[in-house]
């Protein structure tokens, strides 16, 4: 299954690509790049994560999710985002025991009426609660 997405997006199979994408797949949450080499360091080092996660972003097969703590955290896609078209206008939640961030595709991030002579160009939401797991 990951080599079809990576195919779809016109990259070259590797040992790293595949490897990285299966991991998001398996976990199903947002991660950050020390959480993916934690988990792959026997295999990939640090520069090859740090490769592989960028060519993932150009292409659209991941996006960044910010924190309040200024870590980076990246998550999956959607089937909408493509190359520089990155369509992530969904809700994130944040679970306050366990600290997993995970994609709400199925809620939109409400459009936000601004003043005149605002230009809105990306909004995003955070739900903080506990997750499924945690609950």
């Amino acid at each position: 299954m990951s080599e079809d997405i990576i195919k779809k997006y016109g990259l070259s199979i590797t040992d790293s690509r595949k490897i990285i994408l299966a991991l998001f797949q398996k976990e199903g949450k947002a991660m950050a790049q020390s959480d993916i080499e934690r988990k792959t360091k026997t295999s990939l080092d640090r520069v090859t994560v740090y490769r592989t996660l960028n060519t993932f972003l150009e292409k659209g097969i991941i996006h960044q999710i910010p924190t309040t703590d200024n870590l980076q955290l990246y998550a999956l896609c959607g089937d909408s985002c493509g190359a520089g078209n990155h369509d992530d206008n969904h809700v994130h939640f944040e679970c306050e025991q366990c600290e997993s961030i995970t994609c709400i595709d199925e809620v939109v991030v409400p459009i936000v009426k601004l003043p005149k002579g605002f230009e809105p160009r990306k909004s995003s939401m955070l739900v903080k609660g506990l997750c499924v797991k945690c609950k």
